[in-house]
């Protein structure tokens, strides 16, 4: 089963106020996004930050570390 973190970005922004991709408010009221969050489907990791990018890299090395698991020893020399 793969491991998943999705990020997703809050605001304090009614629901029908539309960001760019940067964050940045589509209308003139809007603060634009407050901050990204990501959550470990598997444990307790999670992050949150203004930074976008900042939570997408943690993200991707938490993501990272679950395919690390033990070491497998070497197959046998062949004789």
């Amino acid at each position: 089963m793969p491991f998943r973190a999705p990020l997703t970005n809050h605001s304090l922004c009614p629901s029908d106020h539309k960001h760019t991709s940067s964050g940045k408010p589509l209308h003139p009221d809007c603060p634009g996004r407050t901050y990204t969050q990501a959550i470990c489907s598997f444990g307790d990791w999670q992050m949150s930050q203004s930074g976008k990018g900042y939570v997408n890299e943690s993200r991707k090395r938490h993501l990272a570390s679950h395919t690390e698991g033990p070491r497998a020893l070497p197959p046998p020399a062949a004789s």
